[in-house]
This record gives C-alpha cells, structure tokens and sequence, in this order.
C-alpha cells in the first residue's frame, strides 16, 4: 500500500503567485500527464466485454452512498487494465493539497490527498511501482471523460449524487464535505444567506455549488460559471466576483492558497467524494471498493495527516466515511 509521503516547502505556494501557476496549468489540462514512462498509444482500452449495465442504484431509488460490495477479484475490466499494464486516472492538478504540483519542488509531480488513494488503487490492481497515466480534466469533464473512455476513472473531488448515477458508477464514500461560501476577508458576506444578494456569486459547471445556486441564490448573480473550479478563485482575486460556492474542503485548501480570503459561515449541504467509473465497470467497482476497506485502517488517515489536518478549516483529526453497500 501507500509509502509516507511527507511533505516539503508546502507552505511556500500561496497568493497570486500561486495562482500564476495555477492559470498556467490549467491552460494545459488535456495534457497526459504520465507519473511514469507511457508506454503504447496512450489509449485506455477499456470496455467491450459486454457486462450488464446497472452496476449501482440509480437516481430514481437513490441512496447515493450505497455502492456494490468489496471483491478482491478480477473481472473484465479489470483484467483489461492488467492486460495493458497501466491505470489512466483522471485527476486535478491545480487544487492545493488534492491534486497539485509543487513548483518548490524540482521535480514537481502530483502528488495530494486523491493522489495518494491513486497510488494505492494502481498498486492493489497493477503491483509495486504501477505505472499510472494522469489526466488533468476539468470539473465539467469528468463524466464526459469516463463515458468516452478517457480514463479508468476520476478520483477527484467528485461528489456521489443521485443525478451523477443516471451517467457513472462510484466508489463507496472515501470524504466527507459540503458546500461553504469563500469570500475576502473584508467582505460583507457571512454565508450561504441573505448578505448574498446583489453579489456576483462565482460557480463551476456541472458542480453541485451550481445545482445549489439554482436552488436559492439568495438574490445572488450567478451568472458566472466556469469550467474549472479553480478559475472561480482567480475571479474573486481579480475582484471579477464577490464570491465563491464550493466543497467546504476545496474551500479550506483554496484559503490555505491565499490568505486574503476565508471560508463565510458553515457548510450547508452534506456531501461526499467518490472514485467515478463506468457503470458497466462493476468489477473494477467492487475492486475499488476492497482497496478502500483496506485503506480506511491506516493509510487514509496517514494522507489526511500529510495533506489535510493542517489546513485552516479542516479538522486536525478526522476519520473516512463508513461504507455504505447496496447488494
């Protein structure tokens, strides 16, 4: 499983020149990014072998947590990915301490909390060393990316939701957050709430801040949506909009990035991270599924000590969501 990963000079990216970085990136994010030497065309190869879809319940009799049961055991899929010999991720790699890279670093690779959950997936289903194939894909791809087989899946801060099933298949729950209000400091804003009228109010497409807004919006703008979450931050740094709506934890590391904004009054949803996959994978499903047993007794915790517990409006302690399973 997972190695330490200790961090180093994490504290040296913040402010605008962070997001400097942070812009650049972004403006590559359909680059393939190998974490080692690609081999082959790059292709993921996946699907064909004709499993029945309906690997987890849908929207219309929806627990959105309940996923299929553990299984150590192969089947098309993911003998697929062993066949090739490599897993395609998608991933983020422009939020602070998820899915990032360190420009104090030299070498520089992702590396953050969903990036140690990739490594331990790649090394259960691939062995030591996996060779992994990072794609940057921004939040209004993530399913697109699953559904046209870009990627094995998106380990991503992406949230189980009921509508999310009718398209993909998750992963039993591996964090939980919801949605929070980022603001500047000096703002009149204190919340999810009435001081919210009036203010352009930024969002990312196909993001539950984005179904939340249409749900009350306060009297806000929320004209201003974005494929990329991290493109909401910029605007508010370029005082472009009043404010941001997004997962609480995206929030706290986007807080941590530049200290002259702050998370405004408490999260008002409920929500959970998942790994995303095809529905049909529901081999690959339950093979995730029984890493995640495994990873719930120590190495969760020893990722959230490396990435999380130090992020102001994070808990220093924090334990992973209880699995929920369907059938």
């Amino acid at each position: 499983m997972l190695r330490g990963r200790l961090r180093s000079s994490l504290r040296g990216w913040g402010g605008v020149a962070a997001m400097a970085v942070a812009c650049a990136l972004t403006a590559v994010f359909a680059l393939l990014l190998p974490l080692t030497q690609a081999r082959g065309d790059g292709s993921t190869g996946q699907g064909g072998q004709g499993v029945a879809e309906g690997a987890q319940v849908k929207a219309d009799d929806c627990n959105p947590e309940a996923s299929l049961r553990p299984s150590p055991n192969d089947g098309p899929y993911v003998e697929d990915i062993k066949k090739r010999g490599y897993l395609t991720v998608g991933v983020d790699q422009n939020s602070y301490r998820w899915g990032y890279r360190d420009p104090n670093k030299s070498e520089s690779k992702l590396e953050g909390f969903d990036i140690d959950l990739v490594h331990a997936i790649a090394e259960e289903i691939l062995g030591p060393e996996p060779d992994i194939r990072f794609r940057a894909v921004p939040t209004n791809q993530r399913i697109p990316a699953i559904k046209n087989g870009d990627v094995d899946m998106v380990v991503r801060t992406m949230t189980i939701t009921c509508d999310r099933l009718d398209d993909v298949a998750f992963s039993t729950a591996y964090f939980k957050t919801g949605q929070q209000v980022l603001a500047p400091k000096n703002s009149d804003i204190t919340g999810y709430n009435k001081t919210l009228k009036d203010k352009k109010v930024c969002s990312a497409k196909s993001s539950t801040a984005e179904d939340e807004l249409e749900k009350n919006s306060f009297g806000a703008d929320t004209s201003t949506k974005v494929p990329n979450q991290l493109d909401c931050l910029v605007r508010l740094q370029l005082g472009e909009v009043d404010a941001v709506v997004t997962d609480g934890a995206l929030a706290a590391s986007q807080a941590a990035q530049d200290p002259t904004v702050m998370l405004m009054g408490e999260p008002f949803t409920e929500e959970y991270y998942g790994v995303a996959m095809k529905r049909e994978a529901e081999d690959l499903v339950r093979r995730v599924n029984q890493v995640l047993v495994d990873y719930r007794k120590g190495d969760w915790q020893a990722s959230y000590e490396d990435w999380l517990a130090d992020v102001p409006g994070m808990a220093d302690t924090a334990e992973p969501p209880a699995p929920e399973y369907s059938d």
